[in-house]
């Protein structure tokens, strides 16, 4: 399953410092992932049609990803969510256009059955309360995965739209941590395939991705690599999320992995 974002460093950095009880006990774990892509009424694609795309859109095409980051890097596993879900443009061209490219003739038209946007409010196994706003009309947001998990004694920040950053706050200060193949973890550092200073980002993260699935294939054992699992747990969360929006009740997630 190719969920990438597990495969920029300073994420491995920060799963790495959870993993070694820096942050301690969770208190709150939330965040968003924006893109505007289909703010204009002009835009369409095969993921608006329900008949073709599945009953959920933007949370399933995007909202997958960051639950799964948060799931990742947490090691907490969301148990029970409600949801919200609007439609924002009600209508949009009949024509299917490439994903991020706007139609220049309107032509027909057709209603929209899929979301624009969702917000999820979710409680993990654990007990910890978390949230997570989705949308792809959020005018200048092209690809903004954004979190912040907060600990007992620690918070962490990431945004994968400047992923060579992190943000680490203590009570008494906080600090940017620049990505370093000379320094932190293990996995940040064999993850980090460029110089420190030379801008690494989304692309390297699918190169890292194919690279571990061909170590895997070869009998070797990588750090993180998502698989089939992953995919199965996404569409339980997706599913739930559907689920709540339509019942505007709490959805029990089912446990699994």
């Amino acid at each position: 399953m190719p969920y990438v974002y597990r495969f920029h460093p300073l994420v491995r950095e920060i799963r790495s410092r959870v993993t070694a009880g820096e942050f301690g006990r969770w208190q709150l774990l939330h965040g968003s992932y924006l893109q505007d892509w289909l703010l204009s009424p002009l835009a369409t694609s095969w993921r608006v049609d329900g008949a073709t795309g599945g009953p959920s859109r933007a949370f399933a095409d995007i909202g997958s990803h960051w639950c799964d980051l948060m799931e990742f890097v947490t090691g907490e596993r969301i148990a029970s969510l409600t949801a919200a879900t609007s439609i924002t443009v009600p209508e949009r061209p009949i024509k299917s256009e490439v994903s991020f490219q706007k139609s220049n003739d309107v032509g027909q038209t057709r209603k929209v059955d899929t979301e624009d946007a969702a917000t999820v409010i979710f409680k993990t196994h654990s007990g910890v309360l978390g949230s997570v706003l989705i949308s792809q009309v959020s005018a200048g947001r092209k690809n903004r995965l954004w979190f912040e998990f907060d600990g007992e004694r620690r918070s962490a920040v990431f945004d994968q739209e400047n992923p060579e950053t992190i943000w680490l706050g203590r009570e008494a200060s906080a600090e940017i941590l620049q990505r370093d193949p000379s320094y932190g973890s293990s996995e940040q550092r064999r993850l980090s395939t460029l110089p420190a200073g030379h801008s690494q980002g989304y692309a390297q993260c699918f190169e890292n991705f194919v690279a571990d699935t061909y170590a895997s294939i070869r009998g070797e054992v990588r750090e993180g690599l998502p698989t089939f699992n992953d995919g199965l747990r996404s569409a339980h969360i997706i599913d739930a999320v559907i689920r709540s929006a339509r019942s505007k009740t709490w959805v029990d997630v089912p446990a699994s992995f």
